[in-house]
Parts: structure tokens; C-alpha cells; sequence
């Protein structure tokens, strides 16, 4: 994958749930996070004592975090409706160059914050809520 705009890293929600997504708020920051927990099946027959993990097991989960400010009064709305009721919705998010990973997510923390000669801005973390599914880009 070759260098892209930090900027291209789109947030989108379907708010009402027809499968139409729209970019949600004006994220400056993001970060996408997809985790895989590991078990540990290390016995004292082990290897050399060396961890051994089991395939294809654990639990999968992804984080989106982000800082930004919004874009208009529905962007605002909508996440601050989300987060106080505590709701899972369907959820983009577009990584230029890579692909979409689209599913549930819940909104985990969302916090506003602004300096008296500047914008009123907000942090937001997601959590997966249930599988994810991820469709590369073509070219």
C-alpha cells in the first residue's frame, strides 16, 4: 500500500439503518485498532518453554478513536444521541488504500472539550459490537 491522505480515513454511519452510510463529523485524528486476544496453551512439555498459542481462537474486536470537531448540527445530533443511548448501529469505516470494514459499533466515550479562542471539539471511541466485515479495495 502506498502512502495516502490522512484525511481519506472516513467515519460513516447508517443512522437509519437502510444501509445508506453518510460521513459522520469532521475527525482531524483516527485511529483504527483491530485485536485479536490470544489463548495460552503453554504446558510444562512445552517447547523450550516457549508460549504456544491456539489457532483461531479468543475474541476479535476493533477500536476506532478519534478527535475532530463537527461538521453541522445533524453530525452533532447524531453521535450525541448514540452515546447517550448507549445504541449499536451499522458503521463504515474506509481506509483509503486498503478497504471497508463495516458492522456494528458502539460508542464508547464521547467527550467535547474547547479553548476559549477556539472551536468547541470532541473525542469519540467506538467498540466492535459484533462481527466485522471487510471488503478490499480494488484498484
Amino acid at each position: 500500500m502506498t502512502a495516502q491522505k490522512g484525511k481519506d480515513l472516513l467515519l460513516k454511519l447508517d443512522s437509519d439503518g437502510t444501509g445508506a452510510f453518510v460521513t459522520i463529523a469532521g475527525l482531524r485524528t483516527k485511529t483504527f485498532t483491530v485485536n485479536a486476544e490470544t489463548v495460552d496453551v503453554t504446558t510444562s512439555e512445552s517447547a523450550g518453554r516457549w508460549r504456544e498459542l491456539l489457532d483461531s481462537a479468543g475474541t476479535q474486536h476493533a477500536r476506532l478513536t478519534g478527535k475532530g470537531i463537527f461538521k453541522n448540527a445533524a453530525s452533532d445530533a447524531a453521535l450525541r444521541q448514540l452515546a447517550f443511548a448507549s445504541a449499536i448501529r451499522a458503521w463504515q469505516i474506509v481506509v483509503p488504500g486498503l478497504g471497508t470494514f463495516s458492522g456494528p459499533f458502539q460508542i464508547s466515550t464521547l467527550e467535547f472539550s474547547g479553548q476559549h479562542h477556539g472551536e468547541v471539539a470532541f473525542d469519540i471511541t467506538m467498540e466492535s459490537a459484533g462481527e466485522l466485515i471487510f471488503v478490499a479495495q480494488t484498484s
